[in-house]
């Protein structure tokens, strides 16, 4: 663990290593792929919630994660209408990882960050974000 001398620094960078480490043991590969399928898994996940989902959802997330999920949300534009199919909502996923200078699978990655998610959220707040997005959007969580 790092030692920032800031016991809520060092507890939030151990967190949020353990849900990248978690991604990564589904993945394989190299770490950073685990944080870039994060990255782009929750940012198309957030962009299709209401507002108010959307930040129920992330007061759950460690304080890297919260970064990471908030950075560029235009909260004005939620929840994103034109994409509620599962091939767009994977098509997001895509470009965001095609940004990020990765080629992954972009289905893998959802499945990856969505499994982190069912074991990280409370069941309760998962199923609200579940009921939000579409039935085929929803069979790429766990059972």
């Amino acid at each position: 663990m790092s030692d920032t001398g800031l016991d809520i620094f060092d507890r939030t960078v151990q967190v949020s290593n353990e849900w990248v480490n978690e991604i990564n043991a589904q993945l394989g590969g190299e770490k950073k792929h685990a944080y870039h399928a994060l990255r782009a898994t929750l940012h198309a996940l957030r962009d299709r919630l209401t507002v108010d989902e959307a930040t129920d959802l992330g007061a759950q997330f460690p304080i890297m994660v919260k970064g990471i999920y908030y950075d560029q949300w235009h909260p004005a534009d939620n929840p994103a209408k034109d994409q509620r199919s599962k091939e767009e909502f994977l098509g997001a996923v895509g470009e965001r990882l095609k940004q990020s200078a990765t080629d992954d699978d972009p289905e893998r990655a959802c499945k990856a960050v969505f499994a982190v998610l069912q074991q990280r959220v409370t069941a309760g707040e998962i199923k609200d974000v579940k009921n939000m997005l579409p039935g085929e959007v929803q069979t790429l969580w766990p059972n």
